[in-house]
């Protein structure tokens, strides 16, 4: 029988600069870019204000985990959670019409064969006879 290798460790993101991965890192260029971009169109005091928070948000979505995952997964599973309804009930609208007719065919059936419910509950019986005494008894034939 021919063995094969499965990899180990297919849900480690390859690392580029020391404990850094790829999405990490993009993100902390991605905050640094848009930290330039606050720094040529803002004065330097609402520049430190906007670029500690850009820092601090690039940061949480890079580096934090939720139970292991990154904590952008926790938030989508948390929103989708928020979006999907917590009870589902099957509420199918009748019409009057349509119950009315329901509830009469089943007054008729009721009334057409009120011995029709005697024997079936009669040969429920018999073959739970037949099933309790495991095949000794046969039944009436």
């Amino acid at each position: 029988m021919k063995q094969f290798v499965v990899p180990q460790f297919i849900t480690v993101e390859p690392k580029i600069l020391g404990p850094i991965t790829v999405r990490q890192f993009i993100m902390m260029m991605v905050a640094m870019l848009s930290s330039i971009v606050i720094y040529k169109f803002t004065d330097f005091t609402l520049f430190l204000v906007l670029s500690a928070f850009v820092f601090g948000i690039a940061g949480v979505f890079g580096f934090m985990k939720v139970n292991g995952r990154p904590i952008h997964y926790f938030l989508l599973n948390f929103i989708q959670n928020l979006m999907t309804p917590n009870r589902r009930v099957w509420c199918k609208d009748f019409g009057i019409e349509e119950i009315k007719s329901r509830i009469k065919k089943k007054k008729e059936e009721d009334i057409a064969s009120p011995t029709a419910k005697i024997l079936k509950k009669s040969k429920l019986s018999e073959l739970s006879l037949i099933i309790n005494t495991g095949g000794r008894y046969q039944g009436e034939q």
